[in-house]
């Protein structure tokens, strides 16, 4: 079973801030990406144990970004089943600080950062995952 959960903020352009959410998402055995370099910071993270995904919003809110919205709280990740075989597209791991990804479902404990919400949306797509963040964010009903 997989957790996961939402957050949007204003921005996320401190590298510090970055390198403090790199480093619970190791300690926490989450997979996290995030959106930054504009607005609007979007983070997502993603464990097998909920209580890891608590305990690293439980970092993202300490770190007091501006406009911090849980947009999805932390629980049972429910996956896109009208796709087909669309989820099965491959990720080449391009921004995931130099570690090659093996598929955009299976990655392993880290973080990654993309540019662009279209970035982050087809990483979404890829891990099964669009229509809940399209939902989250409020792109849809």
């Amino acid at each position: 079973m997989l957790y996961n959960a939402l957050i949007r903020t204003h921005h996320i352009t401190s590298r510090k801030k970055v390198a403090a959410l790199k480093q619970a998402a190791s300690a926490h055995n989450c997979f996290a990406l995030l959106r930054s370099g504009g607005i609007p910071g979007i983070m997502y993270v993603e464990s097998k144990e909920k209580e890891a995904i608590e305990a690293w919003v439980s970092v993202v809110r300490n770190l007091r970004y501006k406009d911090f919205q849980l947009v999805a709280r932390p629980g049972l990740l429910e996956r896109d089943h009208q796709n087909g075989n669309a989820n099965e597209k491959q990720w080449d791991g391009k921004k995931s600080n130099g570690r090659q990804e093996q598929g955009g479902r299976d990655s392993v404990a880290g973080l990654q950062e993309v540019e662009t919400v279209k970035e982050f949306g087809s990483i979404m797509e890829d891990r099964g995952v669009w229509r809940w963040w399209r939902k989250g964010m409020g792109y849809v009903n």
